[in-house]
């Protein structure tokens, strides 16, 4: 029996250091667009607000993995 395996695709994250909460400043690893406008959130902030905010947004972007990558 032959095995091939092939390497796993990299990740690619849409949110760099760039992108700041919208709450505190610190980096974004949420994005959440709600009435066409896209809000940014800090692991913290994203998390606060999550239960209100699915409520009302069209899309939901969470790369808070990355931080238990880190470690």
């Amino acid at each position: 029996m032959n095995t091939t395996l092939t390497p796993a695709e990299p990740t690619v994250f849409r949110l760099t250091a760039m992108d700041r909460c919208d709450s505190c400043g610190a980096q974004a690893y949420i994005a959440a667009e709600v009435n066409g406008s896209e809000l940014l959130f800090c692991a913290h902030h994203g998390r606060k607000y999550e239960a209100k905010l699915r409520e009302v947004a069209t899309s939901w972007h969470d790369e808070t993995a990355r931080l238990a990558e880190a470690n």
